[in-house]
């Protein structure tokens, strides 16, 4: 299905100081400023061919403009670049605020907010905080590679918890499951506590070839049915679906199914979108990849999320998967998805997991 191309690690430039462009907020083009000591360390063992950027933030609960679409009006990202390196990744373009690239540098060149949660209790002591949920994820991974080092995740779960302000966490990491305990005394204290994880196909061909260091989908399976177990609802995010690649029913079916089997609370499917940047990028990596697909998939995305009419059938079709497995039912979005395009007369019926 796909060619196969080796990926050979750059080694990691010498440690010193850098320059780096930096946006307060993460991805709303708020004000900026810059770092002008951000302290460049070369990843070692498990990190080794990354670069990690260290640098203090001035600020870490960022707020998410309205005109976005999304459903939550607050953010923590800890980290900025993701070594997961799925080739799809809406967020690469924020690279481009730090005066990075959006391909090879967001994969390897990792910001790391070593002051978050020095940032986040003072924050939440704030008068002006009004303890409104927070969501993680929606940038880069939380639980990505370098968190297993720095487990500044941890610690703001830990701050939030004992705050008890509500939080979302989305996540591709089985590394989640580290904090079980965490989450289950943070879900205790307030049941607006979420958590999904990311499963868009159990294909391994598409795995390898679209987020290629990432865990295995079986394992994030697994993760999902040890943490409900434990006590912490947890859902799947079917996400991203991507086009000729991983929407064809069997595919949905496979993934959905075995989300049921693992005890998902939720089952909520998103379909690719392909914002400025990341576009060129994708397309890119297809024209090699499935060369076959490319253009139909540039004619589709004029706009960033695709055709309306096959978003709302792609939620039609999960309903319907959803309910023929025994699944969760349907319900509003949450945290963990972007607003639904208004429905059509004859979907008007059906709910959406969008």
């Amino acid at each position: 299905m796909f060619d196969r191309v080796a990926r050979v690690p750059h080694p990691a430039p010498s440690g010193g100081t850098d320059q780096i462009r930096w946006r307060l907020a993460d991805d709303d083009r708020g004000q900026s400023g810059f770092f002008d000591d951000a302290e460049r360390v070369p990843g070692r063992d498990e990190l080794a061919g990354l670069e990690l950027l260290h640098v203090r933030a001035q600020r870490v609960i960022n707020r998410v403009p309205e005109a976005s679409g999304l459903p939550f009006r607050w953010t923590i990202n800890p980290y900025r670049g993701c070594s997961h390196a799925c080739v799809y990744c809406f967020a690469r373009p924020t690279h481009e605020y730090l005066g990075f690239g959006i391909g090879e540098d967001f994969d390897r060149r990792i910001v790391i907010k070593v002051n978050a949660v020095e940032r986040l209790r003072a924050e939440l002591r704030s008068v002006r905080w009004r303890g409104e949920a927070i969501a993680m994820g929606t940038n880069t991974d939380p639980y990505q590679p370098v968190e297993g080092r720095y487990r500044l995740t941890q610690g703001i779960i830990e701050t939030l918890a004992a705050a008890n302000n509500p939080f979302s966490i989305l996540t591709k990491s089985t590394l989640i499951g580290r904090d079980t305990d965490l989450l289950v005394e943070a879900t205790r204290r307030n049941d607006a506590v979420q958590v999904a994880l990311s499963i868009g196909c159990l294909d391994e061909d598409v795995w390898r070839a679209t987020e290629p260091h990432t865990p295995h989908p079986m394992r994030r399976l697994e993760a999902v049915a040890r943490l409900n177990e434990a006590g912490v609802p947890c859902g799947v995010m079917v996400a991203p679906v991507l086009p000729g690649i991983s929407d064809a029913p069997d595919q949905l079916e496979a993934v959905i199914r075995a989300a049921i089997e693992a005890g998902a609370t939720s089952i909520t499917p998103i379909m690719l979108h392909l914002r400025r940047g990341v576009r060129d990028h994708y397309l890119a990596w297809l024209a090699a990849a499935r060369p076959e697909l490319a253009p139909g998939m540039r004619e589709r995305y004029r706009t960033s999320y695709g055709p309306d009419d096959e978003r709302r059938d792609l939620t039609g079709l999960v309903h319907r998967l959803v309910e023929r497995h025994g699944g969760p039912r349907p319900h509003s979005p949450g945290r963990f998805g972007r607003r639904a395009p208004a429905p059509t007369p004859a979907a008007a019926s059906q709910m959406t997991l969008m």
